[in-house]
């Protein structure tokens, strides 16, 4: 990769001593601005409430609260208007958290730095720092800025949190400009960290211009659009609403130019507004997305968004960065290769004298945690250099002289050393096996030194041998991996990693038909631009990839039709992580950054929880079917018989207490019993070759059939009860044990009894029946009166009709889950 040079006003690129003075840096200042990510904002309590108002449930729930406040229903007003105190809550605690997110992401660079201003060495705030500005940086400290660095020597940096890259990037000083770029290896960006050496950076980029500045940018900048259920319900509850309110109006006037009087058209139209109005299904629906969250959490995945709940389960692609999230994001020492005559333990012994306790080179510390060197005072250490691409040390052995040992690429410690050529091919042949596997590979050497003048041996060396670091796949991921892949979850790695390492950890790990498909990012973005979406098909690995590719494949996975999914831990993750439909963060491992951007966070980092949160997604999803469909069984027939009994000049079939009766049944039924049904059998396969819906077509077939039945029941019941006499209290009676056994075995069949909750559920319901309407005293309370028999019988037999086509939705279901019975209104 090579960076733009800068322009002819910035500064001198190859001085290493001079900065800028104070006229200087006001002028800079003046033009480029201060070195912040994002300009600070504050989140008042009116933007919250300005966020809040906008969300068209907020103003349901008011207007519903005020309308049964002024039909005279004070407890489910309360109720409504209570409710309204958690929503408007986790409004207020996501836009503070989002805003939270912006304010670490900002923060990351807000560090103090050294800068060297009229010729003097001062310590800053980062955020005064200006282009031109020449920035002296020590190990373990982090650049504050985009620039070139100027000075400094046995450099290496961290970058996996801005670039996904898992082993340490060496860089150099620059040396010349050529044409109009710089190399990467001589150029610094925010958000790394030095791990050793000391460098001087020539500030080139600040503030938002830095490719830290950039992927902030792309967090902010997305649009959040509802999710499909959202959408789903809110046309529902609309359309419910509005049908409702023509409904009870029409039932008004007809019951009045009927001469029944102007108390009982309001009666009429009051009973039918509390049964029609449909303030069940906002309340079902937050009420899953809380059980979701907590099941989900047992699956060790925190949900920070409650309505990503019902996304989850959608997921068809999962973009996965590979370090830290497939892997452990640590090198491990995996293969020792000893030459001819060496044991492993020597050969340790002599890479351990090459290595430095004191350095933050992850390779250094994994060579020191399986061996040590051996005893004798070290007299000089040659480090690591881009010229060199070797270290070398030289000790004092007691009793046995001096020794030089060195490690570094095996091309150049095999030069160094006394094989002939054959033999230097067979090893090279070997180190570029070990590469191409997806290691990390050195060379290890050693000489016996009789008259030693200081300098740094560099012949003569006896070869001793290789090492091997890998970044080890987490415990569990492959069958992770190869269950998603198996139920069609499609598994694309997403890295800033070298291609070689980046496709030996996919084949690791399963992936590919048969072999693993890599491109580059940038040849994707080519391909992006010529091919569009089709581009994406059929690869399974985009290696060597930034944040802003990332950010592409997920538009482009999500343009073809996916749901997608994203994995991070790193800053560089945070784009993807906003723009895709889930955000899955590591919370071990992450960086605060992307734990406040993405909506689900892992507590323990493994790939596995995410395959599970997809399946518990699918069956919140099913169980939500579940309890839509049968509010939608029984309420509609009670709705259609409330109002179309009355139009048609018989007296009202239910007053006021039948129907809170009723809906005493219905809400802790569609609450309580769907809720809980646990998943059954393996992720299942997922269904493509439909449009996805909430409900498919059949299931809205069987839930027409069933309604359409159950009122026909209800209403012909009530009719045929009502006989010559007119007794409207017998009528009444069996119309309403028609609904309630209905309800009973609607529930049972749709919930096979799978739980104690549904058991509860239909045993209260059928005793409530049990108990107020044989007794006379009480049946006579509520304008009832006792049943025979055959009554009874009748009501049963007709509700084991209603149930047995009830069932038909469960098989449906079943085969279903997942996107092929995704959200949207049907």
């Amino acid at each position: 990769m090579r960076h733009s040079a800068p322009s002819e006003g910035i500064a001198h690129p190859g001085d290493s001593e001079n900065g800028l003075n104070s006229a200087e840096v006001e002028a800079r200042r003046s033009q480029f601005g201060t070195n912040a990510i994002l300009e600070a904002t504050t989140a008042g309590w009116r933007e919250v409430l300005g966020d809040s108002a906008r969300d068209p449930m907020i103003w349901f729930l008011v207007g519903i609260s005020v309308l049964f406040f002024a039909l005279g229903d004070i407890t489910e007003a309360i109720v409504l208007a209570v409710a309204l105190v958690p929503i408007l809550g986790m409004d207020a605690w996501l836009h503070r958290r989002t805003r939270a997110s912006m304010e670490g992401l900002a923060g990351q660079l807000a560090v103090s730095c050294r800068v060297i201003r009229d010729g003097v060495i001062c310590e800053l705030p980062s955020e005064e720092l200006v282009p031109g500005d020449l920035v002296v940086v020590g190990a373990s400290e982090s650049l504050p800025a985009d620039g070139i660095i100027v000075a400094g020597s046995d450099l290496q940096v961290e970058a996996s949190a801005l670039t996904g890259e898992s082993l340490p990037l060496r860089k150099a000083a620059l040396t010349t400009i050529s044409g109009d770029s710089i190399d990467d290896v001589s150029w610094g960006a925010a958000g790394t960290r030095l791990l050793t050496g000391e460098l001087r950076l020539r500030v080139v980029h600040t503030g938002a211009d830095t490719l830290y500045g950039q992927i902030v940018r792309l967090a902010s900048a997305g649009p959040r659009d509802p999710t499909p259920m959202q959408a789903a319900l809110r046309n529902l509850v609309s359309t419910l609403v509005v049908a409702s309110i023509i409904m009870c109006v029409a039932l008004a006037v007809a019951r009045y130019h009927q001469g029944h009087g102007l108390l009982d058209a309001l009666l009429s139209a009051v009973t039918l507004a509390v049964a029609a109005l449909p303030e069940e299904f906002p309340v079902v629906f937050t009420a899953f997305l809380g059980v979701g969250v907590f099941r989900l959490a047992r699956r060790k995945a925190l949900v920070r968004r409650a309505v990503v709940v019902e996304n989850i389960g959608r997921v068809t692609a999962i973009c996965t960065d590979k370090t830290g999230t497939l892997t452990e994001g640590s090198l491990a020492l995996v293969h020792l290769c000893p030459a001819t005559g060496l044991a492993e333990q020597e050969l340790l012994g002599i890479a351990a004298g090459a290595s430095r306790a004191d350095s933050s080179d992850p390779m250094d510390l994994a060579i020191l945690s399986r061996g040590s060197a051996a005893e004798g005072a070290r007299l000089a250490t040659f480090p690591f250099n881009e010229q060199s691409r070797r270290e070398v040390s030289v000790y004092d052995i007691p009793g046995k002289g001096r020794l030089a040992v060195c490690k570094g690429a095996p091309e150049t410690v095999l030069a160094m050393s006394t094989l002939d050529e054959t033999q230097r091919a067979n090893w090279l042949a070997q180190a570029e096996q070990l590469a191409a596997d997806g290691h990390k590979v050195l060379g290890c050497a050693r000489l016996a030194i009789s008259d030693w003048h200081g300098g740094e041996p560099d012949r003569d060396f006896t070869f001793a041998g290789l090492f091997a670091f890998e970044d080890p796949l987490r415990p569990g991921v492959k069958e992770a991996v190869t269950q998603a892949r198996d139920a069609g979850i499609r598994v694309l790695m997403v890295t800033g990693d070298h291609p070689r390492t980046a496709v030996a950890i996919a084949r690791e790990l399963g992936m590919g038909d048969p072999e693993p498909r890599v491109i580059s990012g940038d040849e994707l973005a080519l391909r992006l631009e010529r091919e569009g979406v089709a581009a994406i098909s059929g690869i399974d690995v985009v290696a060597r990839c930034l944040p802003a590719r990332k950010l592409d494949i997920v538009s482009a996975l999500r343009s073809s039709g996916e749901i997608v999914a994203v994995t991070g831990d790193g800053v560089n993750d945070v784009p993807a992580l906003q723009g895709a439909d889930i955000g899955i963060a590591m919370g071990e491992r992450g960086t605060r950054s992307a734990r406040e951007v993405a909506p689900i966070v892992l507590l323990d980092d493994n790939f596995r929880t995410i395959v599970d949160a997809i399946a518990e997604g699918r069956q919140l999803f099913s169980n939500l079917q579940l309890s839509f469909a049968y509010l939608l069984m029984i309420h509609l027939p009670l709705v259609l018989t409330a109002a179309f009994i009355p139009w048609l000049g018989y007296p009202l079939l239910y007053l006021p207490i039948h129907v809170v009766w009723l809906e005493l049944i219905i809400h802790p039924t569609a609450l309580l019993v769907f809720q809980q049904l646990p998943a059954k059998g393996p992720l299942a396969p997922l269904d493509r070759s439909a449009r996805p819906r909430f409900f498919n077509l059949r299931q809205w077939l069987v839930i027409g059939v069933t309604g359409g039945l159950l009122t026909v029941l209800v209403g012909a019941g009530y009719a045929y009860s009502l006989g010559p006499g007119q007794n409207v209290e017998h009528a009444r009676t069996m119309a309403l044990l028609s609904l309630i056994v209905a309800s009973a075995l609607v529930t049972a069949a749709l919930s096979g009894l799978g739980t104690r909750s549904a058991w509860i559920a239909v045993a209260a319901t059928l005793c409530s029946a049990l108990v107020l309407i044989p007794l006379p005293s009480l049946a006579a309370l509520l304008h009832l009166e006792p049943l025979h028999v055959d009554d009874w019988i009748l009501a049963t037999l007709g509700g084991c009709c209603v149930a047995s086509v009830g069932l038909l939705f469960r098989p449906v279901r079943r085969r279903r889950q997942g996107p092929g019975g995704s959200y949207r209104p049907g």
